[in-house]
């Protein structure tokens, strides 16, 4: 269990509002197998780095690279120009993208397509941690901290290796609190 004190502590330049994520962390850990203080302090580094700090849970970027062309196809998005790219932009705090993606996602969380409809929920505390949560465990995350391998972790989560100093940093951080 974390509270608020040990988030804090981990991640310094979080937002006051840092605290409304402490419960749904806790009851993420224990729903998604995320259910050692390896695997807690390597999650919280991740989710850190990608939020900017808990800061963002939506895409800053405007979502239109996502519309039209082959990143549309690939992420579910239809060809036209119509706003999917938009409505499906990166959120939460291991930003889901794509209309396949957020698809998937509804189905674990919800069991229906809620998501496709209402995309903004993933912009609440409660599903940018459940949403990361679910993307940890459905992509077998935690393999790659029994393999002591952050490196792996990280590209596997952003694509590539973009903030991998802040994110051993926040894990370092993490480690020091969790795995005493």
């Amino acid at each position: 269990m974390i509270d608020e004190k040990i988030l804090r502590a981990i991640v310094p330049t979080a937002p006051k509002t840092l605290g409304e994520y402490v419960p749904f962390l806790n009851q993420a850990f224990e729903n998604f197998g995320i259910d050692t203080p390896q695997y807690q302090a390597a999650f919280i580094a991740q989710i850190a780095h990608e939020s900017g700090a808990f800061r963002y849970v939506k895409e800053i970027a405007s979502g239109k690279a996502y519309d039209t062309g082959s990143k549309a196809k690939a992420l579910g998005n239809t060809p036209e120009a119509d706003g999917d790219g938009q409505r499906y932009k990166g959120r939460g705090l291991i930003q889901i993208t794509g209309k396949n993606n957020y698809s998937v996602c509804s189905l674990a969380l919800f069991n229906d397509e809620r998501l496709l409809t209402t995309p903004e929920l993933l912009e609440t505390p409660q599903y940018a941690v459940y949403s990361a949560a679910w993307f940890w465990s459905s992509n077998r995350l935690n393999r790659y901290v029994d393999k002591n391998d952050f490196t792996g972790l990280t590209k596997r989560i952003n694509g590539g290796i973009n903030g991998l100093a802040e994110r051993e940093k926040y894990c370092k951080a993490a480690q020091k609190l969790l795995c005493q």
